[in-house]
């Protein structure tokens, strides 16, 4: 059984602004992970990130060079989906940490 998935407002608006095909991979992939979401340290499909995002858990779309980032609430088993964006210089992981600064997670 599949972790219910939700997306921040601002990860929703991130996902329509994708193309038709890139929007379909994400969605796709988004689905194959939330049946275990967990880090792939504890057997699940999520990355775990470092530093400074401790405690969220990141997707690659490698071909589409797409990063989603996600946090897991346990206690719900919901796989909150913070952001999607094209991997460029670290970009995504910049924007992720902007929008925990700013309270939008």
């Amino acid at each position: 059984m599949s972790w219910i998935i939700e997306y921040t407002k601002q990860a929703d608006t991130d996902l329509n602004e994708l193309d038709n095909s890139q929007k379909r991979q994400v969605l796709k992939a988004i689905l194959k992970v939330s049946i275990n979401p967990l880090p792939s340290t504890r057997g699940g499909y999520g990355k775990s990130l470092g530093n400074n995002l401790t405690g969220f858990l990141k997707i690659k779309l490698k071909k589409q060079g797409i990063r989603v980032c996600y946090r897991i609430v346990y206690e719900n088993e919901i796989m909150r989906v913070i952001i999607i964006s094209i991997r460029a210089d670290e970009m995504v992981y910049k924007l992720l940490q902007e929008r925990i600064n700013k309270g939008q997670i």
